[in-house]
């Protein structure tokens, strides 16, 4: 599995809706609000098969309220 840390800029007013509806998508395993220029920041697991781009996509950037996001991807745990 590959991990990713994926933030999101949400409309104003609408950051906890989309958090929740992150969450009840059961794709994160770790979610958190966050200051600076963006609203959240989430832990995803991406499966060794998958395309990560389109793991999000297909599962995620769907979510009404998202204006943006920013994904990092990890490449080795110290």
């Amino acid at each position: 599995m590959t991990c990713v840390f994926v933030q999101f800029r949400c409309t104003p007013g609408q950051t906890y809706a989309v958090a929740n509806a992150i969450w009840d998508r059961e794709v994160v395993s770790e979610l958190y609000s966050t200051s600076g220029e963006f609203d959240l920041i989430a832990k995803v697991y991406i499966p060794d098969e998958a395309d990560v781009g389109h793991y999000l996509s297909e599962r995620l950037f769907d979510i009404p309220g998202i204006q943006r996001t920013l994904t990092t991807m990890t490449f080795k745990a110290f």
